[in-house]
């Protein structure tokens, strides 16, 4: 498939065998800290929590059944916008599908969508994109990949495929990319979703709490407690991504021991961890195997620098229709009249149960959500 003559070719996910060979010899290798008796949680990574992953790691978990599930959705390979791009390219049986492009966030990856295809699969047309700097993305070789780069390379993905409007999708990082993609790249973005919405307050401060509901209120209060001493991995990412990457592209465990404290915080788990084993690991190895921790990590430095992070200032609006999930355990828990103040918002929903990963946690909330989304958009006349 090409456009403009540029080519989107086929890549058939193929990790060598010494490669899995050398992870097996790390994980037997791995050297644990000391650990303070009965600590938990407390100060990070739970120790037993961790041997239990890294052991299901080394003995059990198989990834040639996880790249033949990749490879068996349709795995692609693009340069859009300069960058190296992956992705997977899902189309429907239908005739007027609705073209929806996924996008995820850190310490996310593609993987984060693999149970919900089957489920969204009958009204969209599905392309999932791996950012640039993630996954068979990365590493990103140059500065400047910044959240709007990687919109970019996302709008040049959905440009080559043919898709000439289509609906955006996205959580963490994936959130602002796509209030990115409905704010500069209408019309070809024709609607967007989000699972995390990011809207600051726009007036008097003295009007803040204006229309505000008590469940919203105490929604924020909540998520405010439990994320209070959770955000140094930001000011590190942020500010020397190198310096922790020597660590996070050497070590599985010390990969697994950084990323998996954020789904044990991040997580709706008030029933458990919701995510299984195996795919907690299919995320870590989207890491491990491409040697992308530090060039993911890096997009929190580069967005910094270039002012379109998650805590820079902004202040503009999206107009295209937007739909948003609010669910009870994710970070950032925006009041619909904020929402409202800053987005064209054509949906809102509020879900019982789901955190941060939504799509991960909850894939059949998520689908269903966004499937309704797209009869919402049908009835209004958007597609």
């Amino acid at each position: 498939m090409s456009i403009k003559g540029h080519a989107i070719r086929p890549f058939p996910i193929a990790v060598t065998q010494a490669d899995l060979d050398d992870l097996r010899r790390r994980l037997d290798s791995a050297r644990f800290p000391a650990e303070l008796p009965d600590s938990g949680w407390d100060y990070g990574t739970e120790q037993a929590f961790l041997r239990s992953v890294v052991d299901r790691w080394r003995d059990g978990y198989d990834w040639r059944a996880t790249e033949a599930e990749l490879n068996g959705w349709g795995s692609f390979l693009a340069t859009a916008a300069g960058q190296r791009v992956h992705l997977l390219h899902v189309r429907s049986g239908t005739a007027d599908a609705i073209p929806l492009v996924l996008v995820h966030g850190w310490p996310g990856s593609i993987v984060e969508f693999l149970d919900v295809l089957p489920l969204l699969r009958e009204r969209f047309h599905v392309v999932v994109v791996s950012m640039p700097g993630y996954g068979f993305s990365g590493p990103t070789i140059q500065r400047g990949v910044d959240v709007a780069k990687v919109a970019a390379a996302v709008a040049d993905v959905m440009a080559q495929l043919g898709y000439d409007r289509y609906l955006a999708q996205g959580g963490d990082w994936g959130a602002l990319v796509v209030r990115h993609l409905g704010e500069h790249h209408a019309p070809s973005v024709a609607a967007i979703h989000t699972n995390m919405l990011f809207a600051p307050f726009d007036g008097d401060a003295a009007d803040a709490m204006t229309g505000v509901t008590e469940s919203e209120l105490a929604a924020m209060v909540s998520s405010a407690q439990r994320i209070t001493d959770g955000t140094a991995y930001m000011d590190i990412q942020s500010t020397r991504p190198h310096s922790l990457g020597f660590g996070l592209d050497d070590s599985p465990l010390g990969l697994a021991g950084w990323i998996l404290e954020k789904f044990h915080a991040w997580c709706d788990i008030r029933d458990g961890m919701p995510i299984r084993t195996d795919r907690l690991i299919d995320n870590l190895m989207m890491y491990w195997l491409t040697g992308t921790a530090t060039s993911a990590a890096r997009l929190y430095c580069e967005a910094t620098r270039a002012g379109n992070s998650a805590l820079s200032e902004w202040s503009g609006r999206v107009d295209v229709p937007t739909g948003y999930a609010v669910y009870p355990y994710e970070l950032l828990q925006t009041p619909r009249v904020w929402a409202e103040g800053r987005y064209n918002v054509v949906h809102y929903s509020v879900q019982d149960r789901g955190g941060h990963f939504a799509a991960f946690e909850q894939p059949h909330l998520f689908a269903a959500d966004v499937n309704a989304y797209g009869d919402r958009l049908r009835e209004l006349g958007v597609f």
